[in-house]
């Protein structure tokens, strides 16, 4: 950034967006907290824990990384073979542990990716796999809240009566899509979080008119440093069996959250550099969200990547300094112990309905416009001469592979795809494009 500013009024400026952007972040971390079956207060101080160390570590100087979507989606996947098929194939094996040793596995490779400088292979993603694989995390996420909302393909629905449950989420979303109109229209609205009036709004309505609906509940509180330490000696297990780390489901797990958070991180920071105008030290970045990653195992949290939203927010609400990052992670948990008795009131439809919302803003929406306009190349500008349909078919096939089979299996194999169509249907080189200095993802 140019113009960072001097003084108190560049210290205030920060601060402010540092507050604002951390009311997106808990609202947020405690909704992927309860998506994940972790529960809220595992998206909570994952929210805060991430978002500390990666800003201070990280080589996106302004940014605010925490759980996202993506990392969510996968995380449920996690979570949900660990509480109904672990004892199968491990028993005696604590799910709660092995979730943990996923999440620290992940964090340590994340950081072996980080040492062995390879942070420059994400320029070879192309958009339209890119697109493919958002889009397929944006569905997962929303099968999974409208099967806790409503409980289909066998899953259990919310407590209490499911009319009231769609109506709860369907009305939080609408507003997390209307508030902003509204909100524009206030002077110095940088403290109004759509996100977060939505929750207090509906949350009030459901306290005061005594709606029979579930609510949310803190299995884990915060009270003083003891508990502290407490939470953190529940997590490991003293011991590692030698056998949980022949099970080849583990290494899946590991080298699918490392993937994702690879990309999503480097993605976001290619997004977050056009604002800035400056360049991420890409393996620091991946190092940063090793380390992240690695800690909030020791806290029974979730895992994360740079987020897209908040990074985004926080640099439009003015932040110029590295410090406004770790003053989010601050915040957040500052915030989680003063108001956890309050996140008691929330009902977990609400959080469903801001997932759906954020499903759509992980959709890829300008790739359904350029198909329906069969414009001619790819986003970044680059002459590959694949059409619209073409380019559709590879987002579609990206993004069926990895709602039905695997991100891996979806990325590797459609990249691969993409290349050799180039190559041999069309006969140009993309890799030679890129070693040229133009990259695949740069619009993203």
């Amino acid at each position: 950034m140019k113009n960072q500013g001097s003084g108190l009024e560049s210290i205030l400026q920060n601060l402010i967006a540092a507050l604002t952007v951390s009311f997106a972040a808990i609202s947020l971390g405690a909704a992927f907290g309860l998506a994940s079956g972790r529960g809220a207060f595992a998206g909570i101080v994952s929210a805060g824990v991430i978002a500390l160390i990666t800003s201070a570590l990280g080589g996106t100087r302004v940014q605010c990384s925490g759980p996202t979507a993506p990392m969510t989606a996968i995380t449920i996947v996690i979570v949900s073979f660990a509480t109904t098929e672990l004892s199968t194939h491990l028993p005696g094996i604590s799910p709660h542990h092995f979730i943990n040793a996923v999440f620290l596995l992940t964090g340590i490779c994340l950081i072996i990716v980080a040492i062995l400088r390879l942070g420059f292979l994400v320029k070879y993603v192309p958009n339209v796999v890119v697109s493919g694989f958002m889009n397929g995390i944006a569905i997962l996420i929303w099968l999974s809240e409208i099967r806790k909302i409503i409980g289909l393909g066998g899953s259990a629905s919310f407590t209490g009566p499911v009319a009231i449950n769609v109506a709860v989420a369907g009305v939080t979303c609408v507003l997390i899509f209307l508030i902003p109109r509204f909100v524009s229209r206030i002077p110095k609205n940088n403290l109004l979080s759509a996100t977060l009036i939505a929750i207090i709004v509906m949350s009030a309505i459901t306290y005061l008119f005594n709606l029979p609906i579930e609510t949310t509940r803190l299995t884990t509180r915060i009270d003083s440093v003891q508990s502290v330490l407490d939470i953190v000696s529940e997590q490991l297990p003293v011991h590692w069996p030698l056998e949980m780390f022949k099970q080849p489901f583990l290494y899946k797990f590991v080298l699918t959250l490392t993937l994702l958070c690879y990309l999503d991180s480097l993605l976001t920071s290619l997004v977050v550099d056009k604002f800035t105008g400056e360049e991420t030290k890409r393996n620091k970045e991946l190092a940063a969200q090793g380390i992240a990653n690695s800690v909030i195992a020791l806290f029974g949290g979730i895992p994360g990547a740079q987020a897209t939203i908040r990074s985004v927010l926080i640099i439009k609400e003015r932040a110029t300094f590295r410090y406004a990052g770790i003053m989010v992670g601050v915040f957040v948990l500052v915030e989680m112990v003063i108001f956890q008795d309050w996140i008691n009131y929330i009902p977990k439809a609400v959080f469903s309905g801001v997932l759906l919302k954020v499903g759509w803003d992980v959709f890829d929406k300008d790739s359904v416009i350029i198909f329906w306009k069969q414009v001619r190349g790819i986003e970044t500008g680059r002459e590959f001469r694949i059409t619209g349909i073409e380019m559709w078919l590879f987002i579609a096939g990206t993004t069926t592979a990895t709602v039905l089979l695997d991100l891996n299996v979806a990325v590797v194999s459609f990249s691969l795809l993409f290349y050799l169509f180039n190559r041999f249907i069309y006969k140009s080189n993309p890799l030679q494009d890129l070693k040229a200095g133009s990259t695949s993802t740069d619009s993203r």
